[in-house]
């Protein structure tokens, strides 16, 4: 046989054994296209989910009052709660239809995320009369151990700190410390201000609640900055360093490494 023939025959091969390739490719890239399409849609619809959290406020004064209004601005659904919920109504009222008011019970069973923004003192009662409804609950910690007001927990905050004495009284909730560091007064006139948006401080141990955490501040229009986990909440909590370090996220971390 001579050498042309044999180079025509390995040609026609390779245009063959090249169409093959490029059909089985073809066939692999259309079967691939509706699998990437649906975890597209997926993710659009968790996106979705998320931006329709509903909220529980526990504790319902200044600080709970005014971060849940923050959040019902942005178009989440909010069940405001305490010990005598229709004392609430005219706050909700105010807020519209995706305010509500409810007992503590009631904020706990209907949310997906609990704010905790009750005197510090309050919180071994409230964690024992709901003691099996927290497992699993991403609970947003905004409370402050005050000496003068809140009693012998203190000690116990000042011996263990404060991330593991909530999460010590709210078994089974995955606790993230957030908008304690300053007062309400400050949330409500600092919220989506113009240029740099305020750093609020945030820390907690679970990776996917300090994400819910992180765009929560973001939704009531501050930038969070994560400190670290639940041990580092002491760092901006009353006495703590970086307890009222208002300023931007660069600012702020820049305080936190030269603390």
């Amino acid at each position: 046989m001579s050498h042309p023939e044999i180079s025509a025959r390995v040609s026609r091969r390779t245009v063959l054994l090249a169409g093959v390739a490029l059909a089985v490719t073809g066939g692999l890239v259309r079967a691939q296209a509706p699998a990437a399409k649906a975890a597209t849609t997926t993710n659009v619809a968790n996106a979705s989910n998320a931006a329709k959290a509903r909220i529980g406020v526990i504790g319902s004064g200044r600080i709970g009052g005014t971060i849940g209004g923050l959040w019902v601005k942005a178009g989440h659904s909010v069940m405001f709660s305490s010990r005598h919920p229709e004392e609430l109504k005219s706050m909700a009222d105010k807020l519209g239809p995706l305010a509500q008011t409810g007992t503590v019970a009631q904020a706990i069973a209907f949310a997906d995320v609990l704010l905790l923004a009750v005197p510090y003192g309050a919180v071994p009662a409230i964690g024992e009369q709901n003691a099996s409804a927290w497992r699993g609950k991403t609970v947003l910690d905004a409370t402050n151990a005050i000496a003068a007001r809140d009693g012998a927990v203190v000690e116990e905050v000042q011996r263990n700190g404060i991330g593991a004495t909530t999460s010590k009284y709210l078994r089974g909730a995955k606790i993230v410390r957030a908008f304690n560091f300053t007062g309400a007064t400050e949330f409500a006139r600092e919220s989506h201000r113009s240029g740099a948006p305020l750093a609020v401080p945030i820390a907690g141990d679970d990776a996917q609640a300090l994400e819910v955490a992180s765009q929560l501040v973001r939704d009531a229009g501050f930038e969070p900055v994560v400190v670290g986990g639940l041990s580092t909440a002491d760092r901006f909590a009353p006495g703590g360093k970086l307890f009222r370090q208002m300023g931007t996220a660069e600012e702020f971390r820049r305080a936190m490494a030269q603390q």
